[in-house]
């Protein structure tokens, strides 16, 4: 058995900044990652990061409360209150402590952090480096936890890379550790600590049309969820507009906010004909923008019924090189298209999941010793519909709270529990992956995550209805249980890739189906949660968080009150 003071599941965004918090605190923390950390999905971040630093010339009287009521407004009033101020008023002391360790953000003519529009701001906040701000991000943290380890002789911060979190280990609600597999060797390892922080990102691979990276499988959701922890808001799926046709390749909500347009098949500007989209156009938020695209390609008014036109050539190259070259080089390497003179095929696609593990403003969950921040956590500052721009400041600014707080329990509080837990937890997993190893059965592994994929796109999309949910119920049920007979055709230990898609895909069907039944039952329109039977929103039934909890037969659903501070529920208009 392994102890650390403290353990970080998860190498992205959030989960290095806990880390580091935690180091800075003098707790010896260790990071358990699926993947090297700079392979991590924040990587992939492209457009930038949110603050209001009223850098831009039209920023000037922008301030924490006005990009608080911007991600209220946003979340279609189902974020708490609470945790979007914690976050606005975090936002730039987090993006200078960024620039500080050396984030190369892009500046203005006066030598400040450059800052660009997104979608559903009220003035130009988002920080950007290029069109690969999460890249950036990603390699400054990394280096500062490079230099953690390098200054340490008492192992102060160990990374444990190509490790397959598999259980969480809870004992009279208290959280005692881990189980994890080595990937690389196939050793199963009990991870004793005084706490424990979730940071792995959400679950985009359960849809098929993704701009999420192969490891978003919803794993990293499902193992806390299955220990007691109630995923919360589940049935909120953001869809981004902009990916590339075929590919699923995320083209940034930078394009459009530098000044791209979106055009139909006659070359209109198509997003002025609704009413929801007509004042902000390319700059109103995703949700609006994905339904009236899919609206658009529904009338008739796209490219072989599936996909629209996003023109940035009015640019011109010189500034698409300079603040686009990543959406260049992508547009020219996977379409054959040049954006200085071509046309860019672009569909809405699955990019962002809003909820996850139920957490505090404080990062703590009904599990004591236990946090989650990152996409992975539902604290909830996005609610219904996520702000471009807000990820990236989530994830560091609750990866910081996480960390000071755990920090502060394991500080306090340093005795060694849950190590007969812990041994009966790794039992049972050495157990479960024996009897996937001498499955008699045939059932494919692969075969059952291509249908669920395609259960959620044809059935848990941007447009829904209670047939097609009900539907999309029974197809997961059914894949439940195709699971149960799964075979593993490679059962050697070492780099055992089959057994890990294997296990993660337990996770994936889980996480699903508390999608689909948190969507199933809320019978209103909120955000990116569009029911065409119930298209109104509806304060006065649903403005509530659903509370998903995991049990034999299937998931348990319940609800709390959603926090409201000084911004009262109002319609939507932009």
């Amino acid at each position: 058995m392994i102890y650390h003071d403290a353990i970080v599941v998860g190498g992205g965004l959030a989960g290095l900044r806990a880390a580091i918090e935690l180091n800075r605190h003098n707790v010896k923390v260790a990071i358990i990652s699926k993947v090297h950390p700079i392979r991590s999905h924040s990587i992939a971040a492209q457009g930038g990061i949110n603050a209001p630093l009223g850098n831009h010339p039209r920023g000037g009287y922008d301030n924490w409360e006005k990009h608080a009521f911007d991600t209220v407004k946003g979340s279609d009033y189902l974020a708490d209150q609470d945790a979007v101020i914690r976050m606005t008023k975090d936002a730039a002391e987090r993006i200078y402590e960024m620039e500080h360790w050396g984030c190369p953000f892009n500046r203005n003519a006066e030598g400040k952090i450059a800052q660009r529009p997104f979608g559903g701001a009220g003035f130009p906040r988002t920080c950007y480096v290029a069109d690969t701000t999460g890249h950036a991000l990603l390699h400054t943290l990394y280096q500062q936890t490079i230099k953690y380890k390098q200054a340490s002789e008492r192992k102060e911060m160990v990374i444990y890379e190509e490790w397959l979190v598999t259980d969480l280990v809870v004992e009279d609600g208290i959280c005692v550790g881990v189980i994890a597999l080595d990937i690389i060797s196939g050793r199963l390892e009990a991870f004793q600590a005084g706490a424990v922080i979730f940071a792995t990102g959400g679950a985009g691979r359960i849809y098929g049309n993704s701009t999420n990276a192969l490891i978003n499988t919803g794993m990293g959701m499902a193992v806390p969820y299955w220990a007691g922890v109630p995923l919360k808001d589940m049935e909120f799926i953001q869809f981004h507009p902009t990916t590339l046709v075929g590919k699923n390749i995320l083209i940034t909500e930078g394009c459009r906010g530098e000044g791209g347009f979106l055009l139909n098949n006659k070359g209109e500007r198509f997003l002025e004909k609704y009413s929801d989209s007509k004042k902000d156009m390319e700059v109103a938020p995703r949700d609006i923008i994905s339904r009236n695209i899919i609206r658009e390609i529904m009338t008739g008014g796209g490219f072989d019924n599936s996909y629209v036109h996003l023109d940035l050539r009015h640019l011109g190259e010189e500034k698409i090189i300079q603040r686009l070259p990543g959406i260049r080089d992508i547009c020219m390497e996977f379409a054959a298209v040049d954006p200085a003179k071509d046309l860019i095929p672009v569909q809405p696609g699955q990019h962002y999941t809003m909820g996850g593990i139920d957490c505090s403003t404080e990062c703590e969950t009904n599990v004591k010793r236990f946090y989650a921040a990152g996409e992975a956590a539902c604290v909830s500052v996005h609610g219904a519909n996520r702000l471009g721009g807000n990820s990236l400041l989530d994830t560091i600014v609750f990866g910081a709270i996480a960390g000071s707080n755990a920090a502060g329990h394991v500080r306090n509080s340093l005795d060694k529990k849950g190590e007969g837990a812990l041994n009966n937890a790794l039992k049972h997993a050495e157990q479960r992956i024996d009897a996937l190893c001498k499955s008699a059965s045939n059932e494919s592994h692969t075969d059952i995550k291509i249908a669920l994929n395609k259960v959620m796109d044809n059935n848990v999309g941007i447009f829904r209805n209670a047939s097609k949910l009900k539907e999309a119920v029974n197809e997961v049920k059914t894949l439940q249980e195709r699971y149960k007979r799964i075979k593993i055709n490679y059962t050697g230990k070492r780099v055992n890739l089959n057994l890990v898609w294997a296990l993660e895909l337990n996770g994936s069907l889980d996480v699903a189906e508390a999608v689909i039944a948190g969507a199933l039952a809320r019978e209103e329109s909120r955000g990116s949660h569009f029911r065409t039977d119930f298209p109104a929103r509806d304060d006065t039934g649903w403005l509530k968080h659903t509370l998903a909890y995991f049990t034999p037969e299937g998931v348990r659903l319940d609800y709390k009150p959603v926090n409201i501070g000084p911004f009262e529920p109002k319609e939507r208009k932009y």
